[in-house]
């Protein structure tokens, strides 16, 4: 049996505790939002299970409970670009549920997840029925846009500390991610798995990120003291120890 299909198969009613972590349930009318806790599925996916695949149908609209994933391409060399990270709190593939096209990327689990689905056909019912879902949505939409736009960003920037400094920020994005607050659990391995690097530069970057007071790193995870700091990355460009560091992870 592969993944996909064990994951399929592993699909079950969300508990109230998995309902409350869904932030969109919470804008929704009576109506809406009992249509919709009917028809969300959940599933727990291990290490390495692909929520969807490119050029796979879309069938759900989906989003985080608990745990981590990454959106990513395969290229023609065999090689893969990673687009983003998805921790809890966050829902991705409005853009390809509106279409109702393929999916033109694929999502897989870093670590054991508790990914939710919402059933396609539901999703356009909440469009044509529900002002709260289509406000969400639109933030959704908005906010990827912005999203992606820095993601080009990070992936020409020559100091390594920067980048590493903005995808942290990305993760934490409180619109996309509501569900990760000022800890993000997460080890070096799988934010190297992210940002392109090796876990050595990783750590070398969140060390730098650390003395300047932007990052705590705790025991499994990583806490936000300065979000604008990771942002901007200012102090960062500014130093001149920086600029000596290697071009390449």
């Amino acid at each position: 049996m592969t993944h996909d299909l064990s994951l399929h198969h592993r699909r079950r009613p969300p508990t109230q505790a998995e309902l409350r972590g869904i932030p969109w349930l919470q804008q929704l009318g009576p109506e809406a939002r009992e249509r919709a806790v009917a028809a969300l599925l959940v599933g727990d996916a291990l290490p390495g299970d692909h929520v969807c695949r490119n050029g796979r149908s879309v069938t759900y609209w989906f989003g985080v409970v608990e745990g981590l994933l990454k959106m990513s391409n395969d290229n023609a060399d065999g090689s893969t670009v990673t687009f983003a990270g998805l921790p809890p709190g966050g829902w991705f593939g409005e853009g390809t549920a509106l279409k109702r096209e393929p999916y033109r990327y694929n999502i897989q689990a870093l670590r054991k997840s508790t990914v939710a689905g919402l059933p396609i056909d539901t999703f356009h019912w909440l469009l044509d029925n529900s002002i709260g879902f289509n406000r969400f949505v639109m933030n959704q939409l908005n906010e990827r846009l912005a999203q992606f736009i820095s993601a080009r960003e990070i992936d020409r920037l020559g100091n390594l500390d920067v980048r590493v400094a903005r995808s942290l920020a990305a993760l934490f994005n409180p619109v996309l991610y509501p569900g990760v607050g000022e800890v993000l659990r997460i080890t070096q391995q799988e934010l190297a798995y992210l940002v392109g690097l090796s876990r050595q530069r990783v750590n070398e970057a969140l060390a730098a990120l650390q003395a300047h007071g932007a990052i705590q790193v705790e025991y499994g995870g990583l806490r936000v003291l300065d979000l604008e700091s990771l942002r901007t990355s200012l102090f960062l460009d500014a130093s001149p120890a920086m600029a000596k560091r290697e071009k390449y992870g």
